[in-house]
């Protein structure tokens, strides 16, 4: 396969502005950008999926600027919904400081980063509505899809022109940087064209451009923070077993789509795993390949021997081996609560809730369904105290084959 039809096999394909950028990809070696505001101190997995794309393009010879738009964050782009809320001018370079060393990290300091803030510092509202808005009719950005879904809601002066601001940086970095291609998700089609109209009727020259699919997951929902379900590139703010944990138990219907756009597995590995997808899935192995290969761009292999090691030990059952911070981790969202005394097992599991009655208790101690820290335990006069807690505070309970509890001494 050639460039282009890697990206059309992998689903990377959606909008192209022109059929020459088939013919730019695969024989010559272009500049080209992709954007993104600072809303956030950290990029998410729906970001991740352009910024593979955009090192599978550096891989083949092409020069990539990541944009950060320090300019264009301080305004925000429409969404289809409702206005953005204003973000303040320190937040915005917080996480533009963020989301830059984020991104050299990830391109191992390739990549030209550059801030669109530094260009329209100094433009002022005159110059813009001269030098931009003279180029663009009223009627064509109406056309724009984002637009025309807010006009019912209403949409303020700010969001219209965001549009025109974007279109500006494609130009200014067409001048400046002689880059001729922006490549970016789906939602922002109509920002690039602008860009693209805009270069054309002010310098007389060709542009390009080609958008992504929106990377959803099973339930159609895309993996954004404003969709309540982010997955931070920040191990600070997800971990790499919290990130281990949601990737291994990716469905078996999105897996291979994943494969293909997430990583740089080659298609007959790709083609490989389907198979074993097909005809042994309780293997998960497509699974486990798709976690070994982001966690380890993200993260480095460390990272993802560490995030393998803790789901081996919770599903072994052996939790006695674990830190107080890697317990902290592994049980971050289960049922948690306070111990302040010794109890004997039957009234420490009734009286936090573990079991709802204390016949039902007896019943799964003596049938062995009962666990603290690793250990089954059938002796209703058994004694949890602080001495027999992990780190002398934490107390590990299982009731059955999967729930879990999580007991700390104050």
């Amino acid at each position: 396969m050639n460039l282009f039809e890697e990206l059309e096999w992998r689903g990377l394909i959606k909008d192209i502005s022109s059929p020459e950028i088939k013919e730019k990809l695969n024989h010559e070696k272009v500049t080209f950008y992709w954007g993104t505001d600072p809303t956030a101190d950290s990029l998410h997995l729906g970001h991740y999926s352009s910024l593979v794309t955009a090192k599978r393009l550096a891989k083949a010879g092409h020069r990539p600027i990541l944009l950060v738009g320090g300019a264009t964050g301080l305004i925000g782009d429409p969404r289809p919904t409702a206005e953005r809320e204003i973000i303040a001018k320190e937040t915005v370079e917080k996480n533009l400081n963020g989301i830059r060393n984020q991104v050299d990290r990830l391109f191992e300091g390739k990549a030209e980063i550059v801030n669109n803030y530094d260009w329209m510092k100094e433009v002022s509202f005159l110059d813009f509505l001269r030098d931009v808005g003279k180029y663009i009719n009223v009627n064509y950005m109406l056309d724009k899809d984002i637009i025309r879904r807010r006009l019912t809601t209403g949409i303020t002066f700010a969001e219209f022109a965001y549009t025109l601001i974007q279109g500006n940086d494609f130009l200014h970095l067409y001048q400046e940087k002689n880059c001729i291609l922006q490549v970016e998700g789906s939602d922002q089609w109509g920002n690039i064209t602008t860009g693209i109209d805009l270069i054309r009727k002010k310098i007389g020259k060709e542009a390009y451009g080609f958008t992504m699919p929106l990377i959803l997951d099973q339930f159609g929902n895309k993996f954004g923070k404003s969709e309540g379900n982010a997955l931070w590139l920040d191990k600070e703010k997800t971990s790499s077993y919290e990130l281990y944990q949601y990737l291994i138990n990716t469905d078996d219907s999105m897996v291979i789509h994943y494969l293909k756009v997430f990583t740089f597995l080659s298609r007959e590995e790709i083609e490989r795993l389907e198979k074993c997808v097909l005809e042994s899935p309780e293997t998960r192995e497509a699974q486990q390949a798709l976690a070994r290969e982001i966690i380890t761009d993200l993260h480095g292999e460390e990272e993802y021997q560490k995030a393998l090691s803790l789901s081996q030990v919770l599903f072994s059952g052996n939790v006695s081996s674990l830190t107080g911070e890697e317990i902290k981790l592994v049980f971050q969202g289960v049922p948690t609560f306070s111990v302040d005394h010794d109890e004997n097992l039957l009234d420490f599991l009734v009286n936090h809730g573990i079991v709802s009655s204390r016949r039902g208790g007896r019943e799964m101690i003596s049938a062995g369904s009962i666990s603290l820290n690793g250990n089954k335990c059938t002796d209703m006069e058994y004694v949890v105290s602080r001495d027999k807690a992990i780190d002398q505070q934490y107390v590990i309970v299982r009731r059955g084959k999967k729930k879990y509890y999580l007991g700390i001494f104050e």
